[in-house]
């Protein structure tokens, strides 16, 4: 270390992580190569991209990756005339631990098959880390591009790293790893040349492995998306999908097309297995690339909608200027007539697949909350979108669809029927549900918080009302099915009284043919929000419209005759009576009771005197 370098302590959980990648993954210490280079070349892409509107930053004529062993040295050498860093971006980069966090990898490191673990370095934006695997020292020396300083970045792997200035004739980057006494195989030419083959092929940027000074072609470079679906192996397929970032598992669905005609690009888009993982929470822009004439350009063109941002791929044009901007992109279009297409696209595949159920129930189970934001948001595709929709049942095992509901709706039943709430089996035993299992009425039960919001939209399907059954009177009397049993109280006196008790909490008390076996239950206005949706906006502190809810009684259960008993008597006082019921309507609904402690008070009370 010179006189002038500074030492850095990593950042607060770069000592953990280091010490994960080295020894979890120590049996597959190849993948070391695969990331570096792969950062390499994202280096040069960069660069590519920046210099179309600044030509001072354009590459040399043959920009490539260069991979130098030095067996004599024992070194292992990347070079890239990519971007570059500068000392900030240095440190940023190298001396602060990836978003993902250091528990999230090691608990996906503990979860995965020993098969999968060689991807979740690539998977947690550690990458760079994997180089400790092999090296006992690292060096990283840097230019940005458009400047003169260059930086050289230096760590053991343990708990700090030291930063110098230091000299590099180009902008790029150089990375020295000073290898492990038993990581040697990788300073041999042909191991190294095997392992660019098989994990960074599909890479544009060329990569050279030396050697006896003389650079050798490593990679084919050959963009996938450009062949044709026959020239490409599922082996080649696959790892290109890896290599896109944040998806490791294998994907549920490929789809690979060249579009002809008036608009014209290549396609290659992958419908993942399993939810990538996403460093930035919120945010639900798509990430597909855009290319044009094989040249990365943005990942941020927006090119599917929102609630088709778990697709992931490239779309290549040469229907675009290379020089495209950010806002020639907004406003040209081409662009908007080739999301279109794509969209379309997926949206046919979905359809397809859709009509095998059991496959379905796969990509469902895992992107099913993410298409319901199209129904929510997108009114072009919401009729489209609604037929792709599944659901839990009252009344069928697994996932059913909003066209099987309709065909199995009773005589009399005028509408689609649904529950919200956040556990399925738990709304099956609703109070809610009681006179819809009396009559043999199915009901769809929604457990996702978007499930609040898109049904207002949707509104109707197959010329069926939507109907939430918390919210406004239900009327079931058209269904054929088993009446309510016993004889009904006279709630004449009741009502106004329990009315009056909770003028302040409840916007009316009625009766209500819906309930078999509870006393009470709650009911959101006709024109207010449902139920789920008030308690979403409780729990966000939030206020809503439409007013406050409805108690509704059971007019036959023994507990409403024997306070309707109760109120025919002169100055009756239902005041407690009214606060309890509820109460216990809340707590049915998975709400907490007004006051907790007075109400278990007087239960206590209550089974007292019972007891007694």
């Amino acid at each position: 270390m010179t006189e002038t370098a500074e030492r850095h302590e990593f950042g607060a959980e770069v000592g953990r992580l280091l010490d994960l990648v080295v020894h979890a993954l120590y049996s597959e210490r190849e993948i070391f190569l695969r990331e570096l280079v792969a950062n390499a070349a994202d280096a040069v892409d960069r660069r590519r991209f920046e210099a179309l509107t600044d030509a001072s930053l354009m590459l040399p004529a043959e920009a490539k990756v260069r991979v130098v062993p030095d067996k004599a040295a024992r070194t292992l050498t990347i070079s890239d005339p990519g971007t570059g860093m500068s000392k900030a971006e240095l440190t940023q980069h190298l001396g602060t631990i990836a978003r993902s966090g250091t528990l999230a990898f090691a608990k996906s490191l503990a979860d995965a098959p020993a098969a999968d673990k060689p991807n979740l370095i690539g998977q947690f934006g550690v990458g760079f880390y994997s180089a400790f695997m092999v090296a006992e020292r690292v060096e990283v020396t840097s230019r940005r591009v458009g400047t003169e300083e260059a930086w050289l970045w230096a760590s053991e792997g343990r708990g700090d790293y030291t930063l110098a200035p230091a000299e590099r004739a180009e902008a790029g980057t150089d990375i020295v790893l000073h290898m492990k006494a038993d990581a040697e195989e990788f300073l041999e030419p042909m191991r190294l040349q095997t392992i660019i083959r098989k994990w960074a092929d599909h890479i544009t940027i060329p990569i050279t492995v030396t050697q006896d000074g003389v650079e050798h072609p490593a990679n084919e470079g050959t963009a996938l998306w450009r062949k044709s679906k026959s020239e490409v192996t599922e082996e080649a397929s696959l790892e290109f999908y890896r290599h896109l970032g944040n998806i490791f598992d294998k994907p549920w669905s490929t789809l690979h097309w060249r579009a002809e005609g008036a608009l014209e690009f290549s396609a290659l888009l992958f419908i993942p297995g399993a939810k990538p993982f996403q460093a930035v929470e919120g945010d639900r822009e798509s990430k597909v690339r855009l290319h044009v004439r094989r040249m990365f350009i943005t990942e941020e063109a927006a090119l599917l909608p929102p609630w088709l941002r778990f697709v992931q791929g490239v779309v290549d044009t040469e229907d675009l200027p290379l020089n495209v901007s950010r806002e020639m992109l907004q406003a040209t279009p081409v662009l908007a007539r080739i999301r279109r297409a794509v969209t379309g696209k997926v949206m046919s595949e979905l359809k397809f697949r859709a009509k095998d159920a059991e496959d379905y129930t796969k990509f469902w189970s895992v992107f099913g909350p993410v298409l319901k934001e199209g129904v929510w948001e997108d009114a072009e595709h919401r009729q489209e979108l609604a037929g792709l929709l599944r659901f839990r049942s009252s009344a069928v095992e697994g996932w059913t669809s909003l066209a099987e509901y309709v065909a199995r709706m009773k005589p009399g039943q005028e509408a689609i029927h649904i529950l919200l709430g956040d556990n399925a089996a738990t709304l099956a035993t609703s109070p809610q549900m009681e006179g819809f299992r009396a009559k043999g009425v199915e009901v769809l039960l929604l457990t996702d918080q978007i499930d609040a919001f898109w049904p207002e939209q949707l509104e109707r399907f197959d010329d069926k009302p939507i109907r939430s059954i918390t919210q406004g009177s239900v009327d079931l009397s058209a269904v054929e099915g088993t009446a309510p049993e016993g004889e009904a109280a006279d709630l004449a006196r009741l009502l106004p009284l329990l009315k009056e008790a909770l003028a302040k909490e409840v916007s009316e008390v009625r009766a209500t043919d819906r309930l078999v076996d509870s006393a009470v239950v709650l009911a959101a206005t006709e024109s207010g929000p449902d139920l789920q949706m008030q308690r979403l906006m409780r729990r966000a502190g939030r206020g809503f419209g439409g007013g406050l809810p409805v108690l509704e009684v059971n007019p036959r259960h023994a507990l409403i005759r024997r306070l309707a008993e109760k109120a025919a008597a002169e100055g009756a006082e239902l005041a407690e009576d009214a606060g309890l019921l509820l109460d216990l309507a809340r707590l049915q609904d998975g709400d907490t009771p007004r006051d907790p402690v007075a109400f278990a008070r007087k239960v206590a009370e209550a089974l007292a005197i019972g007891g007694a």
